[in-house]
């Protein structure tokens, strides 16, 4: 089933709480951390995190754009993430990490930039639950959706497909109901969505109707 994670980088930061609850019926709430080093911006960081743990059943989906994630993620699973996502590019040790958060009880999730492929991690995907391929730039919301990503998205499917996985395929960056349909078709399952959410005057309906999209796309497609 097709999953819709409001991003919180395009709520109001200074009513998290209310934002969070704002998009109830979302499957996850995604949360970006950034450092200013690893990406040119600075968000959040653990206590922001422990703060919405404490304010939302929805469960919270961190995606660490930042330097040493092998030092600093597995405090994200302390403050209560579910599922926290590192870079590629970034990580010293990728399956180290994965299994650490594993075993801290979240979902191990690894991203990869527009321009990294997918290719060379193809060993490395049975010890995540979740790759996101980020459609834009990682670094600032509101950004153009790159249609150049969808053949990316499409042998990544194939990839988990033919290792007979269970893990979900996330995308991240410019999702709308523009194009929320294209990226479903080509095999993403969960749905990253900042400012097609937080800019509706009914953010939970919008939720629903861009997982009815997503689930329509992938319906038809298969």
């Amino acid at each position: 089933m097709a999953q819709i994670n409001p991003s919180i980088l395009s709520a109001d930061f200074a009513n998290l709480a209310a934002e969070a609850e704002a998009v109830q019926g979302a499957d996850w709430l995604h949360v970006d951390v950034m450092d200013n080093h690893f990406v040119p911006n600075l968000t959040l960081g653990v206590p922001v995190v422990e703060s919405l743990h404490k304010a939302t059943r929805t469960p919270l989906d961190c995606h660490l754009m930042i330097e040493e994630p092998d030092r600093w993620a597995p405090a994200y699973v302390e403050a209560g993430a579910g599922s926290v996502t590192f870079h590629a590019e970034a990580a010293a040790a990728p399956v180290r990490l994965a299994r650490e958060l594993r075993t801290k009880g979240a979902r191990a999730s690894m991203a990869l930039k527009p321009a990294t492929p997918v290719e060379p991690y193809e060993d490395l995907l049975p010890e995540l639950d979740m790759l996101l391929v980020m459609t834009v730039e990682p670094g600032f919301g509101g950004q153009a959706f790159l249609d150049i990503m969808l053949p990316k998205i499409r042998r990544t499917r194939q990839l988990i497909e033919k290792h007979g996985l269970e893990m979900w395929l996330q995308v991240d960056g410019g999702v709308s109901a523009e194009t929320v349909e294209r990226c479903a078709e080509a095999g993403a399952d969960v749905f990253v969505a900042g400012s097609a959410v937080y800019s509706a005057e009914d953010p939970a309906e919008a939720v629903r109707v861009l997982r009815a999209q997503a689930e329509n796309a992938r319906h038809t497609c298969r």
